[in-house]
């Protein structure tokens, strides 16, 4: 398998999936062609429905390059999406959308994603934001990839911005996460030997006619080999830029100090794949308002407190890369809760549900 990890090591870029809303009504809007007809090139991209939209970054070195990359597409999908009537939204879920009123994306890979899926990818209507960061050397990305599954939780705690689907409050701080587990090939990945183990497994995946290329696993990690990246999809879309930079700066710690780790010559501790996938389903239940078990011990520990315990570690690593003074949208998470926890919030002052989606569209524009 064709791969391109290579310098430079820890470049980070993301990808966020948004709403396309009706400016007055706060609906989703099946509008994406028209606003592709009028954006800059590669500012939007389209999603498998008709009402998302993603933008990308460029790889960057660290959040201080990230960041004016990030505000300035989402600064231009929403004068796009202005000019028509319309607005753009950040959230894990839309609150009270249908997803049978949403519209399948005229591409073939969607549309084939559609025969494949049925209902399963016809009710994906989700959104996430992925981090990508570079990685220079193939076995490294599999050391890094393995590693990562024990920081899914904490990063989806971090991230749960859903507490809504289908016009109900579903107790649940990250909805989007249940949802997608209907997919195949999602959730905590399998561990890799390293890469040559990989390469034999996706192929053989390949070749039995299971998968088309690597991008048909959807596991909350995953070595890009195509990008030479290691890729963290586990998160809801944040609303708030900030939150978005303080995730991605996190993430990019942590795949340095596990880079750092592999370079060393050091094993992985090996954890138990039902703690790990019993932790994200806390996570996805309670955000940081819960508890994680602290692997590989026993004890059951406060989310926030084993979110500071990571901060505290990783700084050191963030200010390494230039992107600490991202860490401060993590500082204001854990002071002031995740989305879903800000979401309720409003929710519980009128039970108006618009409401709550006009702020999500104000508060992604900030």
């Amino acid at each position: 398998m064709e791969h391109h990890f290579s310098e430079p090591n820890f470049t980070i870029g993301v990808e966020e999936e948004l709403m396309i809303v009706d400016g007055e009504t706060q609906d989703l809007v099946n509008a994406i062609e028209a606003l592709l007809e009028d954006a800059p090139a590669g500012a939007i991209k389209p999603e498998l429905m008709e009402s998302v939209l993603e933008v990308s970054s460029d790889p960057c070195a660290n959040t201080r390059e990230l960041e004016p990359q990030l505000r300035a597409l989402r600064r231009q999908v929403r004068e796009t999406a202005a000019g028509k009537g319309l607005a753009i939204g950040s959230a894990g879920t839309h609150p009270f959308a249908m997803w049978e009123d949403q519209r399948i994306v005229a591409r073939s890979r969607y549309r084939d994603l559609i025969s494949a899926l049925r209902f399963v990818a016809r009710q994906e209507l989700i959104f996430g934001m992925h981090v990508h960061v570079g990685i220079d050397d193939p076995d490294k990305a599999i050391h890094v990839a393995n590693g990562m599954r024990v920081h899914v939780p904490i990063l989806l705690a971090l991230s749960a911005n859903s507490p809504f689907w289908r016009a109900d409050s579903t107790g649940l701080q990250s909805t989007r996460t249940p949802i997608f587990r209907a997919f195949p090939r999602v959730g905590i990945p399998p561990e890799y030997e390293g890469w040559e183990d990989y390469e034999r497994r996706i192929e053989f995946m390949v070749e039995a006619g299971s998968i088309e290329d690597y991008t048909w696993l959807w596991y909350d990690v995953r070595p890009h080999p195509n990008f030479g990246t290691v890729e963290i999809r586990a998160m809801d879309s944040q609303t708030r830029i900030e939150h978005t930079l303080g995730i991605a700066a996190l993430v990019q710690a942590m795949v340095r100090e596990l880079a750092i780790h592999h370079d060393e010559g050091r094993q992985l501790t090996a954890y138990p794949w039902e703690m790990l996938d019993e932790n994200k389903w806390m996570a996805s239940r309670h955000g940081l308002d819960g508890e994680l078990v602290d692997l590989p011990s026993h004890e059951r520990v406060a989310s926030k407190e084993l979110a500071r315990r990571l901060l505290d570690r990783l700084r050191e690593h963030a200010q390494d890369l230039g992107s600490a003074d991202a860490l401060e949208g993590i500082e204001d998470l854990l002071a002031r809760g995740n989305g879903a926890t800000r979401q309720l919030t409003v929710w519980e002052a009128n039970h108006d549900l618009r409401e709550v989606m006009a702020e999500i569209v104000e508060a992604t524009g900030a």
